[in-house]
């Protein structure tokens, strides 16, 4: 008989539910997140032959007990979390929150839901998505950093750093100012730290840039083609994005990005507005290319003054461009990657 076993995967424990085809609780269990309770998991799971597995977050705090049944074979669905949320408050507890109450949700969440993602074992996505995310955590370090050094130059010096300081402008700075004070000299030095510390954090970053861009010519990527798109930036949208054939239309893709908008018409009135949900980072990478486009001769350039011209304002033309780039992105997703054996025919590009 086919199974269905619900997990909510926390740091130091996972507390599973069995359901049948018709979703009726056959067993709940709690192991430990430890190589013997994973042990004991297969064990225990190993009672229905004909199983499949719902975890919620596979991509964050599931990952890796995810990662380790995909590794073994088994047949793994990722449920968000707020999919598996909305369940638990229309069921007959009443939204009442608990691990035994959570696995279950999460497995009727998987049973009834249509369209939710089975998770693949981690591939060259994920290295574009963790050097990336390494950049991103060095580059806000860096900001922080220069922040700092900025207030400090600015009670130092009685006009401070211009924009864009480096740390060969702010040691230039430092070599001209002669303390007085304990106070002063304080500053001096632990400005001259700080320097130090953005000299390392640029190098790091050179470091990990080359990294990248390693990994995205061995990708073979088509993206950097594309007008306002480097190294940096396609290895986010490749990381963050994954398996485009999970996005069957350009429309599924816009949504998923934030780039489309969100009908919200009433009786007669038909409209839309703003969509402020989808992946975040992606709509970034969207608009950082919009935006240089738009400092260029391109056709992006061109469509957005057509629509300057039809009445809208500088907002809505950006936000039109972005979902024209949206579909420029996805073509190329789709033109670089095979097609998955379950899905033989190509969508429309």
């Amino acid at each position: 008989m086919p199974v269905l076993i619900g997990v909510d995967p926390h740091k130091h424990s996972h507390t599973t539910a069995v359901l049948d085809q018709h979703g009726t609780l056959l067993d709940q269990q709690r192991f430990p997140a430890t190589r013997d309770g994973h042990r004991a998991l297969r064990r225990w799971a190993a009672r229905w032959p004909q199983r499949r597995w719902a975890v919620e977050g596979a991509g964050g705090v599931g990952r890796l007990l995810a990662q380790q049944l995909i590794a073994q074979g088994e047949q793994v669905t990722d449920v968000p979390a707020k999919l598996a949320a909305r369940v638990r408050a229309l069921s007959p507890g009443h939204g009442r929150k608990a691990d035994a109450g959570d696995a279950i949700s999460i497995a009727h969440a998987a049973l009834h839901a249509s369209g939710l993602h089975q998770v693949s074992a981690e591939d060259h996505p994920t290295v574009l998505r963790l050097l990336s995310d390494r950049r991103d955590d060095l580059v806000r370090a860096r900001t922080q950093t220069l922040n700092r050094l900025h207030q400090l130059l600015a009670e130092l010096h009685p006009a401070g750093a211009g924009r864009n300081l480096t740390a060969p402008t702010a040691a230039a700075l430092l070599r001209r100012i002669r303390p007085r004070t304990d106070a002063a000299r304080t500053r001096r030095e632990v400005a001259s730290e700080l320097v130090q510390d953005v000299r390392l954090l640029d190098r790091r970053i050179s470091a990990v840039e080359e990294r990248i861009q390693t990994a995205v010519t061995a990708s073979k990527t088509s993206l950097t083609t594309l007008h306002g798109i480097g190294p940096v930036l396609a290895a986010k949208l490749l990381g963050q994005v994954g398996d485009v054939w999970r996005f069957p239309t350009k429309a599924k893709f816009a949504t998923y990005n934030g780039t489309a908008p969100i009908e919200a018409s009433s009786g007669q009135v038909v409209r839309h507005r703003l969509s402020r949900a989808g992946n975040r980072r992606l709509n970034h990478v969207l608009y950082l290319m919009a935006v240089v486009q738009l400092r260029h001769a391109t056709p992006g350039q061109a469509y957005y003054r057509r629509k300057l011209a039809e009445g809208k304002s500088s907002r809505e033309a950006l936000r039109c461009l972005k979902r024209r780039l949206s579909d420029a992105v996805y073509r190329c997703l789709i033109a670089d990657q095979e097609p998955p054996p379950t899905r033989p025919n190509r969508p429309a590009a």
